[in-house]
């Protein structure tokens, strides 16, 4: 197996700038999600200080998120499948 320098010489100046870029940016990002993810876990933490139960907020989000008539047909199916068993 080829070493590291000969690799290298594989990659253009072009091509190495491209990539340092592309990886610098991911970790710009990377840095940003984990610091967004901290903002997220504090607002949580304070609507659960406030009494609000977490789990059915972050499944209202969820359903805000869902395109409505694909929200209205899993409703449908749910019903169905319901009524398919007896119910609860």
């Amino acid at each position: 197996m080829a070493d590291d320098s000969s690799n290298i010489d594989v990659l253009n100046s072009t091509a190495q700038s491209q990539l340092k870029s592309v990886i610098e940016r991911i970790e710009r990002l990377e840095e940003d999600k984990a610091a967004i993810s901290a903002d997220l876990k504090e607002v949580y933490l304070e609507a659960k200080g406030n009494g609000f139960d977490v789990k059915i907020i972050r499944k209202v989000i969820r359903l805000r998120k869902q395109d409505t008539a694909k929200r209205q047909e899993e409703d449908a199916l749910v019903d169905l499948y319901l009524s398919a068993i007896g119910g609860l």
